[in-house]
């Protein structure tokens, strides 16, 4: 029996997925889903495959449909509820061009899924090799139980198995670049000074110090609104923070240290948004003005590890600078616990008392 179900877009538009489910004996034996823009159109294509279905043999040639991987990708874009991050939705268009795309879900083995992984090292490190079979592996965990799609989950994690043995993929390198404090001069006082001649630029002067001492990413930094900032409790809500498995709605309240306090509060009311520029800003400006100063290696997120570095530091153990970074996990900080209480790096530091001066009295 045929259903439909109408379901709201995310830009208010409404589109109607089709279901058919057979049973036989009270078991599943096929189910299959299409969408549509119109319901006229669900309600035929239910009846056109109804009756093609109750055919002698139809079952068994709907088992080995044709279905390729492309049309599982495609279904994942459109029938998932969940916002699908940029990257994943970039790296999914890219399966949609390739070769792989049109091979049928039943024919796909691990070793095509290696030989992708070795094309894709083509201008591409083994990490971010690893992220492209990360993404296109959660395709294959959902698509047979979801959609009745034919693809071999086991296939994926064999690839990814065999993949990292030979060095097509392998897991990010843990960075310990940190800015010392002479550079840290060098950009601030630019940053300072850029933003007496242009008051309208983006305020780096303030993003970068915040950065450090909230020891929050870019585009955590630059999506806080006002209205998640608890000045009382000195705490900020930070929305989609990145967390394995779980990107999008995972709003995490996070601890602010007193500098990063003051850092908000010299902040212009402008906008909604606490720092209202666009992440694009800082991965173009940042890079272009390092190279001006001669300053090699260093990135805007080894200002979130050099913040982190500095509260344990400061001699706090796992569970409080975990409150401060909002790491879910606290396996992830045991790389910071080998370093010893050294006091604090940004003690009577000057730039903060310039940028973000306390009120007299």
């Amino acid at each position: 029996m045929g259903t439909i179900v109408a379901r709201k877009r995310k830009d208010n538009t409404t589109a109607f997925m089709a279901k058919i489910i057979l049973k036989r004996d009270g078991f599943i034996v096929h189910r299959e889903s299409k969408t549509f823009e119109r319901k006229q159109a669900a309600a035929a294509w239910i009846a056109k495959r109804e009756e093609e279905l109750s055919k002698p043999g139809a079952l068994d040639r709907a088992k080995k449909s044709g279905k390729t991987l492309g049309d599982a990708v495609r279904t994942y874009l459109s029938e998932s509820e969940k916002e699908i991050g940029t990257t994943k939705k970039q790296v999914l268009d890219w399966v949609l061009t390739n070769e792989i795309s049109q091979l049928r879900c039943e024919d796909i083995r691990s070793q095509d899924i290696v030989d992708l992984a070795r094309e894709l090292l083509d201008g591409r490190k083994p990490q971010t090799v690893s992220n492209y079979l990360s993404h296109l592996s959660s395709i294959f965990s959902i698509a047979r139980p979801a959609w009745g799609f034919d693809l071999d989950y086991q296939a994926m994690l064999d690839a990814q198995k065999v993949a990292k043995k030979l060095g097509y993929i392998k897991n990010s390198d843990e960075r310990d670049r940190r800015p010392t404090l002479e550079e840290l001069d060098t950009i601030m006082a630019y940053y300072v000074d850029r933003r007496k001649q242009y008051p309208d630029a983006c305020p780096m002067h303030l993003l970068v110090p915040f950065a450090i001492f909230s020891t929050r990413r870019a585009g955590e930094v630059l999506t806080i609104k006002w209205d998640d900032f608890d000045e009382a409790g000195k705490r900020v809500l930070v929305r989609d923070m990145k967390n394995p498995g779980e990107k999008i709605g995972n709003d995490v309240w996070c601890d602010l240290p007193d500098e990063a306090v003051r850092l908000i509060k010299a902040a212009p009311r402008i906008a909604p948004e606490i720092f209202p520029y666009s992440r694009k800003t800082i991965s173009t400006l940042f890079p272009r003005h390092c190279r001006i100063w001669g300053i090699d290696d260093l990135h805007f997120h080894d200002f979130r590890h050099d913040g982190i570095s500095r509260l344990f530091e400061m001699g706090m153990n796992i569970p409080h600078a975990a409150a401060v970074s909002g790491h879910r996990s606290w396996s992830s900080l045991k790389r910071y616990t080998h370093i010893r209480q050294t006091g604090d790096k940004y003690a009577g530091w000057k730039w903060l008392d310039i940028v973000s001066p306390q009120p007299k009295g």
